[in-house]
């Protein structure tokens, strides 16, 4: 399966922090992982504690989360065989998005969405995807909150060439919903798929993909 593929809906399950749920994650199904290395996360994941990400290469989507960093650390887990995908989750603007993809680097662009101009602009980045997010100035992300998806779906209308992968507030409750109406390349979930932050509910997990699939 193409995570990127716009003829289906994949699933992204955010803010992994231990390799047994990795492992997990990849027995279930799961398309893609994040593993979010922003210190400041309530899921934060130490790179220093992280060599475990090489023994799931090519088993799952391996994508690190970064918040406006620099680009020695998002660079130096590539090319350690750490990642496969860049997301870059903060205020990043087109031409730092564009140091990775011109660098052959896979990346995802998020964006918090409040109004329409956030869909202009989400439409500025030359990016493999954009994520757009409920806005969250100060945390980034993970906030469990959603935003009106009709912007998504103007952003689909507006970009059709861009995939979109829809976060948010995304739940085994609303998920089949999120799927149908919007028809993202992914949902992204973290707090919908948690006990508390960074500990996966495998039952939530099961859900989420339940839903993906039914609602194709």
């Amino acid at each position: 399966m193409d995570f990127f593929s716009t003829d289906q809906t994949s699933l992204k399950i955010c803010g992994v922090r231990t390799e047994a749920d990795a492992h997990r994650l990849i027995d279930l199904g799961v398309d893609a992982a994040g593993f979010n290395f922003w210190p400041e996360s309530k899921r934060y994941l130490n790179p220093k504690d992280a060599a475990w990400l090489k023994h799931i290469e090519g088993r799952i989507l391996r994508v690190g989360v970064f918040v406006n960093p620099s680009t020695d650390l998002p660079l130096r887990l590539i090319s350690e065989g750490m990642i496969d995908v860049v997301q870059l989750h903060g205020d990043e603007d087109p031409e730092v998005a564009a140091l990775f993809s011109n660098a052959g680097i896979t990346v995802i662009k998020a964006i918090g969405v409040k109004n329409p101009a956030d869909i202009e602009r989400a439409g500025g980045y030359d990016v493999d995807a954009v994520l757009l997010d409920a806005h969250a100035p100060v945390v980034f992300g993970g906030t469990g909150e959603t935003f009106d998806w009709s912007l998504a779906l103007e952003f689909k209308k507006r970009f059709p060439n861009t995939p979109m992968i829809l976060a948010g507030g995304i739940t085994p409750e609303n998920a089949a919903m999120a799927v149908s109406q919007v028809k993202p390349a992914a949902l992204d979930i973290a707090s919908g798929a948690e006990i508390s932050p960074g500990v996966k509910d495998f039952t939530k997990v099961r859900k989420l993909l339940e839903a993906c699939q039914r609602a194709l």
